[in-house]
């Protein structure tokens, strides 16, 4: 059973938000930089790639994209972005919000995906490992020895 019950997506928006309000609260760590845009731009474009292949894969299996119900769950999906990751959505999830504080360019922001990493691992991804432990077992286990939980 997962910990909390806040949908990773909402917690992204609340680490996006953070990094917004942190531009007027330090505005003088700001840094300005046409490469620092065009990064912001590339980690935005990768960040929404990997959530649409990767929600598409599990649309394709048939399986649920619930984070919040992952006993749901009614297949394990180990092809495309999932031979890379365990977690591709909250991968691209991060990307998003790293791009979002790229293109923000407040030092302080940089903080949120930290921060989001931290979260979404204690309180998602390893409640979540538990549960597909519990459906897939063995063959769960050996997904995990094999691939890697965030890259």
């Amino acid at each position: 059973m997962l910990e909390l019950k806040i949908p990773p997506p909402i917690v992204g928006l609340i680490m996006g938000l953070l990094a917004f309000l942190s531009t007027s609260v330090s505005p003088a760590v700001r840094i300005e930089s046409f490469l620092l845009e065009k990064l912001a731009v590339l980690f935005l474009i990768i960040g929404v790639f990997i959530e649409l292949w990767s929600v598409g894969l599990f649309i394709k299996a048939r399986t649920t994209v619930n984070p919040i119900k992952p006993a749901s769950s009614t297949k394990l999906v180990v092809t495309g972005m999932y031979r890379l990751t365990r977690n591709p959505m909250y991968l691209g999830m991060l990307l998003l919000l790293i791009g979002w504080v790229f293109w923000l360019g407040n030092l302080i922001g940089l903080l949120m995906p930290v921060i989001f990493v931290w979260y979404i691992t204690r309180f998602q991804i390893k409640p979540e490992e538990d549960a597909l432990v519990k459906l897939f077992g063995e063959q769960f286990i050996d997904y995990q020895t094999k691939v890697r939980r965030w890259l």
